[in-house]
């Protein structure tokens, strides 16, 4: 047994401690070790417990990056691109797989120049799971290997990412959404290193930036991204159908081989909007063997809307609410085909706020603003270009059938404008047009509720591109390229990292948390890795790294990306 014994010499209390013991049936003192004053006690417990405390923190992001970096080694991206693009160019420290990997990695989770990612990359834990380091990441190295590898080599890479995504994920492909859109760059005009990027109808209302157009095809089951086309941005959508008609095909004949099974055309149902309609598009589907679902403007079948409502009944009201449909046929785009008009009450009143409130209020403001101009008598403009200018605000179709105006006067200074909104053409608009669409297919067997629920998953393809847009993660920006190669290369990463993110939400949904792409990659973000640093005493200074407490969702998704396999060990 150990006690405390105090010894006074000199006036002075100084301790020992003592080892007490029987021997011999007789308490005997076995051991004695001297301790000192009980300020040299003091002192020494203080300067052990400092030793024990941290000198200082750090706290490093962890829990994104390691379930992407787990995904990427999942699926074997890197070796993929190495065996596409081939042997490693003499003096780049990493292969070029390796680093459209990371540059995947990094615009999924926190988007960067290429210039700012080696300093981003020290605020991650990556460099430890990963074995890179920061100096063999420098942005000249990045674009080494962008031009390390062919259009044709990142083509082939892709079409094996996705096959491997699909056996991984189990996802059904045999129903796919395709659509369209454009990014806005801001490559100078004089620039002619990128004819990809051109001028043209920009979705995001930058007219005077030059544009990148993509094209991109997802699994209706989970909107996996399966195949993609970069385009330039002037082209119309409808003029690069084709194009990706014929590349889905092989993308699909591909992935069902990969998978073991017969790929026949006539098992795949594409599903796309408006936009992409011509008789010409709709006889290289025929040609291609592929079914489809599409859309028809309801205001281009007049005689579909015009059908009364006892016509239209209620399709599935546990899926679909009130939804109503018709079924008929008619002559569309040079052909019969089934066509199925539906109406939303959901969809009418939002069309009727959004008519009422916004396009219509809009043209109303500004004719009311050129009726104060004209009263005030002092403007010069001669009646046609008054009446010019009307025409131009009320130049669209719904605006032009509620709208009526009355100009008076011959001469500028005695030009009159009085308007007004009819109340029984704003009556007869709602009860034609809105809510309404018009479904067109080949699936002449099919239940109507299996077409509209075919239909809607076009937005998936409208998801994945405005998650694109998005300026936090999975985003096209920032694009700091400016030649034709480097862009489409730059793509390529944008859709592999769109590829790992919704493979990711589809991979949590099956394990039952059914999350945004923002909030699964803010819970993971919310993973961090606190490294502990303490006093030297001599050498390196001791450093000990711990993940942080789980809360929320984050205890499972830990155990479902496997994060435990990158967590620190000590």
């Amino acid at each position: 047994m150990a006690s405390l014994y105090p010894k006074k010499i000199g006036g002075k209390t100084y301790w020992y401690l003592r080892e007490m013991a029987r021997v011999d049936g007789k308490p005997k003192m076995v051991s004695e070790r001297y301790l000192g004053s009980a300020a040299e006690i003091a002192a020494a417990v203080e300067a052990r417990e400092a030793g024990m405390r941290p000198e200082r923190t750090r706290h490093l992001a962890f829990g994104d990056a390691a379930a992407a970096w787990g995904m990427l080694d999942e699926l074997g991206v890197i070796a993929v691109i190495d065996q596409a693009a081939g042997p490693r160019p003499a003096g780049q420290p990493l292969s070029t797989g390796t680093y459209l990997a990371l540059a995947a990695l990094n615009r999924l989770v926190a988007p960067c120049s290429k210039a700012q990612f080696a300093d981003w990359w020290k605020t991650t834990a990556a460099d430890r799971f990963t074995k890179i380091g920061a100096p063999a990441l420098d942005h000249r190295r990045f674009w080494d290997a962008m031009h390390a590898v062919t259009l044709e080599q990142l083509q082939e890479a892709s079409r094996q990412i996705a096959a491997r995504i699909v056996q991984a994920s189990g996802a059904d492909v045999s129903s796919v959404a395709l659509d369209m859109t454009n990014f806005a760059t801001f490559i100078a005009t004089a620039n002619g290193k990128a004819p990809i990027a051109q001028r043209g109808k920009a979705k995001q209302k930058r007219s005077d930036l030059r544009l990148v157009g993509l094209g991109l095809v997802v699994t209706r089951d989970g909107g996996l991204p399966l195949t993609w086309h970069a385009y330039p941005g002037d082209k119309p959508d409808v003029t690069q159908f084709p194009g990706m008609i014929d590349q889905l095909k092989t993308q699909y004949q591909a992935v069902c081989a990969a998978a073991g099974a017969d790929g026949q055309a006539a098992d795949m149902t594409v599903v796309f909007d408006a936009g992409q309609n011509s008789e010409a598009n709709f006889a290289h589907l025929a040609g291609a063997g592929l079914r489809y679902i599409g859309s028809v403007p309801a205001s281009d079948c007049p005689d579909l809307t015009a059908l009364p409502a006892s016509r239209r009944t209620i399709v599935d009201k546990d899926r679909f609410g009130g939804l109503t449909a018709c079924d008929t046929r008619r002559i569309v785009y040079g052909a019969e085909r089934r066509a199925i008009l539906t109406h939303s009450p959901e969809l009418r009143d939002s069309q009727a706020r959004g008519f009422d409130g916004t396009t219509l209020a809009k043209a109303g403001k500004k004719l009311d603003e050129l009726a104060a101009t004209l009263a005030r008598g002092k403007t010069r403009r001669p009646r046609d270009k008054a009446e010019a200018e009307i025409t131009a605000i009320t130049s669209k179709p719904w605006v032009r059938r509620v709208i009526r105006w009355q100009l008076t006067g011959d001469q500028p200074k005695d030009l009159r404008l009085t308007w007004h909104a009819n109340p029984g053409a704003r009556a007869a608009l709602e009860e034609e047009i809105f809510g309404k669409h018009v479904l067109i297919t080949d699936h002449d067997d099919w239940p109507a509720a299996e077409v509209i629920a075919g239909y809607r998953s076009q937005s998936e393809a409208e998801f994945s591109f405005r998650q694109l847009k998005d300026p936090h993660v999975v985003s096209f920006s920032p694009m700091h390229h400016w030649t034709d190669h480097n862009i489409r290369v730059h793509v390529f990463t944008c859709v592999l990292a769109l590829q790992l993110a919704h493979l990711m939400r589809y991979r949590a949904r099956q394990e039952g948390l059914d999350l945004s792409v923002r909030d699964l990659l803010g819970q993971l973000a919310g993973i961090e890795e606190t490294v502990l640093v303490y006093p030297s005493t001599g050498g390196r200074p001791k450093a000990r790294r711990m993940t942080t407490e789980l809360t929320g969702h984050q205890p499972r998704l830990y155990q479902i990306f496997g994060l435990a396999r990158w967590a620190p060990k000590s």
